[in-house]
């Protein structure tokens, strides 16, 4: 490299910064991962008092440039996180955001990829699913630049409720949710493992009975608690934010991490031209590749279903 080669600062957009945009703003600060943050959002005063309050936490952090800013601060973004849209009410379902989040994706995901024609798309705004669909299909983009957070969320849930149940720590539990990130998630409990035995041999070898009634319970509690949160808190944004701190990582750093993100599916048990989450390795081209996981019978039932839920959605949407 010469003195005159331009240097090209490692930059992550975010747009839409509520609850979960300004929370991942922050993670990512604390990570040191990205030299320059840029925040955007409809009211610009906003962005401008989250990055004046994120600056005063550089120094004890990392050097980092972090701005408000335009559409145009998306050019050269390795990732572009999508945050924006109205948010889930008490009472209201993941999909019932759809048209509102449709209508303000027409808006925003064409701007950014007219800036950003190379950059990683990664969607969190609900219904996570649909949307990244969306954005897929607004963007022109190939389906490995557009990921999903899905079901990263629902699955670290799992594994949390799995751990506090089976008593080991939660980074022991092997486990994932798959389909929607919503009310037809899939629990996949034929492949769930601690210390690589399923659960029920692992209840053997602890000398402890296998309980079903509970497993039920535990993904009940997985399925429903962000209705549980919002009730009480009005929002959920830390655990979702970590979640996106974990699939940005994958792709800055290049790791080929395999996490149950949301991607587009293209034959997987007779469903197609629809995303959701399967177990999949993210590396810094994005979705490198999904894993087709060998499910049972009644999982493969679920799945299907759970994929033909948000296809009835995305029909409704005129994306053609």
């Amino acid at each position: 490299m010469t003195s005159s080669t331009p240097k090209h600062p490692l930059r992550v957009a975010i747009v839409g910064v509520g609850n979960v945009g300004a929370t991942f703003a922050y993670a990512l600060l604390l990570s040191g991962l990205a030299a320059e943050i840029v925040l955007i959002d409809a009211n610009h005063a906003r962005a401008e008092g989250e990055a004046m309050d994120l600056n005063h936490s550089v120094p004890f952090t990392h050097p980092t440039r972090v701005w408000a800013g335009d559409y145009a601060d998306c050019a050269g973004a390795v990732v572009t996180v999508l945050a924006a849209g109205a948010a889930q009410k008490p009472g209201e379902t993941r999909l019932d955001l759809v048209k509102k989040n449709t209508a303000i994706w027409r808006q925003i995901v064409p701007r950014i990829v007219s800036h950003n024609p190379g950059g990683i798309l990664l969607i969190a705004t609900n219904p996570v699913d649909v949307l990244t669909y969306v954005a897929l299909k607004l963007s022109g983009l190939p389906a490995t630049q557009v990921i999903g957070s899905g079901t990263i969320l629902d699955t670290a849930r799992f594994r949390y409720l799995l751990s506090q149940h089976f008593e080991v720590d939660a980074r022991s539990v092997h486990a994932y949710i798959v389909g929607e990130h919503g009310d037809s998630e899939v629990p996949v409990w034929s492949l769930a493992n601690i210390a690589g035995m399923r659960l029920a041999d692992f209840c053997q070898a602890q000398r402890r009975a296998y309980d079903q009634k509970a497993m039920d319970e535990i993904f009940s509690q997985t399925r429903d608690a962000a209705y549980h949160i919002i009730e009480r808190k009005g929002a959920t944004y830390y655990a979702v934010a970590a979640g996106l701190m974990q699939i940005t990582q994958a792709i800055l750093r290049d790791q080929s991490s395999v996490l149950s993100v949301s991607s587009l599916i293209t034959d997987y048990y007779g469903l197609a031209d629809v995303c959701f989450s399967l177990p999949t390795v993210i590396d810094r081209g994005g979705v490198e590749q999904v894993l087709r996981i060998a499910l049972s019978e009644d999982e493969i039932r679920l799945l299907q279903h759970s994929g033909e839920v948000l296809k009835s959605i995305i029909q409704g949407l005129s994306l053609a």
